[in-house]
């Protein structure tokens, strides 16, 4: 009896033991993660009292400069322990504005903030772009290294951004010429719109934002913010460069809900870090809810990257609406920039007339993402920011970006051009992709290169050249029964 027991207790240890366990992340993983009600702000109680900028000079002509009444009223307002800094109606014109702790920031219907057109209204700041710390010009409305802030209302932000468009072009054509492409975004300093840093308990609601001369909303370094029921538009009067809509960078417990993005970069975006600079400063994007929203002309709906460095995880993505934008679900990154994307679920998605639906590339734009210093420059006499680009990252491998764990399901894509390109590396595939209740019309089907575990439940891809996904380098991926069904 006693040997009887021994057998069988070993028997029971192997079946368990052996037994499969569901991995955080893995395909067995539900959809609704249990942290993304922990997202967001929280709701911020303000003083009553209200402050009106007019009282301290702000005139509502348009044309008069007003900067210095505004902060006057701002600042004032902080001071006396905080409350409501509104605008009588008529249009403001201003430089960079910095929000204080316990300041209602609100632009009312008849009320237009306009940006100036003049840099040098702008004061240059410690900050990060496009994922490097350098110096670069402040923000329009800026909340630095505060908390319980709301910016709200029905007015117009209007970041006048045409002269800057025009100025990074013009820059653009001259650095192109001398083999710079790699640090022009870098030297063409624009103002974005909104910038959070370092500040905790945001909420930005329900304005409307257009013409940004750069960036037009930026997340950094901060937790706990809600964006609402924001209205962007910043190709009217031409196609702004880089004028992404909503920027997540390495912050985390953000909600982003009820948004309408018409840009001419990423709509929705997360960021992590860029480089060697972004490998050292080493903080993630994560624990991000982006629901219930719309994207309009851009580069893509949803898009991981390119900046990676200190990784971007923990994101869930759920009922939203593309129409005449570029990519669905676009990760990208490159050979110098490391850092892992995983855990990333989208769910309830729509789109028309979209380029490629799923973008997944390790290897991104060459020319811009990888740094090269010209002859006949001196490295000793370049700015910091330069150095910073050009240092190399070491060893190498650290520079190689790793992508894992991304979920899809109930996606209905129409009149796409490209339903999927995958591109891993031979060092770094593309591991443990789900597709459930996907179906996707497009002019062709597309390609997968090192990637593996593909797992597909109803999934159907109408290809109109009847083409196949060409799979190259990958394994455990099937969608023989998937496409032209």
């Amino acid at each position: 009896m006693k040997q009887y027991h021994i057998i069988l207790s070993s028997l029971l240890f192997l079946l368990f033991a052996c037994k499969p366990t569901a991995q955080v992340g893995s395909h067995s993983k539900d959809f609704k993660p249990d942290w993304i009600n922990k997202v967001g702000a929280k709701e911020n109680k303000f003083n009553s009292k209200i402050y009106y900028a007019n009282d301290y000079g702000a005139i509502n002509d348009g044309k008069t400069l007003s900067t210095k009444s505004i902060q006057k009223a701002i600042d004032e307002c902080s001071k006396n322990g905080g409350g409501t800094l509104t605008f009588k109606p008529g249009n403001y014109l201003t430089g960079s504005l910095f929000i204080k702790e316990g300041v209602h920031f609100n632009v009312p219907k008849d009320v237009t903030i306009l940006g100036s057109e003049n840099i040098a209204d702008y004061l240059e700041i410690d900050t990060r772009v496009a994922g490097i710390e350098m110096k670069w010009p402040a923000a329009l409305i800026n909340v630095l290294d505060q908390k319980n802030v709301t910016l709200d209302g029905e007015g117009t932000i209007d970041g006048q951004g045409k002269v800057y468009w025009d100025y990074y072009w013009n820059l653009r054509k001259e650095y192109e010429a001398k083999d710079l492409r790699w640090i022009v975004d870098y030297d063409a300093k624009r103002p974005r719109t909104i910038l959070i840093t370092n500040s905790k308990n945001v909420f930005l609601k329900d304005l409307n934002i257009q013409r940004a001369g750069f960036w037009t909303v930026q997340v950094l370094y901060s937790e706990y913010v809600t964006v609402d029921g924001i209205k962007i538009r910043n190709n009217i009067g031409g196609h702004g460069p880089s004028t992404d809509g909503i920027d997540i960078d390495s912050s985390k417990w953000i909600l982003v809900q009820n948004c309408d993005i018409d840009c001419n970069d990423d709509n929705f975006c997360l960021k992590a870090g860029r480089d060697w600079d972004g490998l050292r400063v080493n903080r993630p994007t994560e624990y991000v809810v982006v629901r219930d929203c719309i994207a309009r002309q851009g580069a893509g709906l949803f898009t991981l990257g390119s900046e990676t460095s200190g990784s971007i995880r923990h994101v869930y993505v759920s009922n939203i609406q593309g129409y005449g934008t570029k990519n669905g679900l676009n990760i990208k990154s490159a050979t110098n920039r490391g850092g892992t994307v995983e855990d990333i679920y989208m769910e309830n998605i729509k789109m028309e007339s979209v380029g490629t639906f799923i973008t997944i590339s390790m290897n991104w734009n060459p020319a811009y993402s990888y740094s090269k210093l010209p002859a006949g420059y001196t490295e000793e006499t370049l700015p910091p920011h330069w150095k910073k680009m050009l240092t190399k990252v070491e060893p190498e491998s650290k520079g190689i970006p790793s992508f894992r764990n991304i979920h899809l399901k109930n996606i209905d894509i129409k009149g796409a051009k490209k339903a999927i390109s995958v591109a891993g590396l031979e060092e770094s595939i593309v591991e443990n992709v789900t597709l459930k209740d996907v179906h996707i019309t497009a002019e062709t089907a597309g390609s997968i290169k090192y990637s593996s575990n593909w797992m597909l439940d109803n999934v159907t891809i109408n290809a109109l050249d009847h083409s196949t996904i060409k799979i190259e380098n990958t394994k455990n991926v099937d969608f023989s029964k998937s496409v032209n069904k």
